[in-house]
């Protein structure tokens, strides 16, 4: 599933950089352009038969409309706004979170960057405890399980994007995209 989702990923990525370049010359905020990779994300999950999934910018809810969560490295809790994720809304129970997407401009700072990293990993860990429901129904009390996490860091005068994959807990892969 991982490799399907990165390959969905990716040609959404190549389509954004493609259709919607003079947003991304044009420097406009990040908001936007996560807003604009949702819209490419979109018509692949149709493509590759990933039914009932959605792509949501700035999603911070989770089942109940309780504020999403995650534990930091110190066990503190965190409440999280992801960019960008594509997930149920919470209908398919266990299998709900697919990819979290977070995006920066190079131009930001380092701790703003290191802090989405480690929203990343908290993301795309497995369980934090180890433990999940027996029944199906029950949901973890903080975000965790996504399949596949991007981080993107646009240097828009270089016209450059790195693209970091993260999967259970850790950065897993790294590739630098022209566009």
């Amino acid at each position: 599933m991982s490799q399907l989702l990165i390959k969905l990923f990716n040609e959404s990525v190549n389509s954004f950089f493609a259709i919607d370049i003079k947003n991304i010359e044009d420097d406009v905020a990040e908001r936007n352009l996560c807003a604009r990779l949702a819209i490419h994300l979109t018509p692949k999950l149709f493509e590759y038969n990933i039914k009932g999934y959605f792509a949501d910018p700035e999603y911070n809810r989770k089942q109940g409309g309780d504020v999403k969560t995650i534990l930091d490295e110190e066990e503190s809790v965190i409440r999280i706004q992801c960019d960008l994720i594509v997930h149920s809304r919470g209908v398919f129970k266990g299998k709900d979170n697919l990819i979290a997407i977070e995006m920066k401009k190079s131009t930001r700072q380092e701790a703003e960057k290191i802090s989405d990293r480690k929203r990343l990993r908290a993301m795309t860990k497995d369980s934090y405890d180890g433990i999940w429901s027996a029944d199906g129904g029950t949901n973890p009390e903080h975000v965790c399980g996504y399949v596949v996490g991007v981080y993107m860091i646009l240097n828009i005068k270089e016209r450059i994007c790195i693209l970091e994959y993260y999967q259970h807990g850790k950065q897993v892969n790294e590739r630098t995209q022209v566009f």
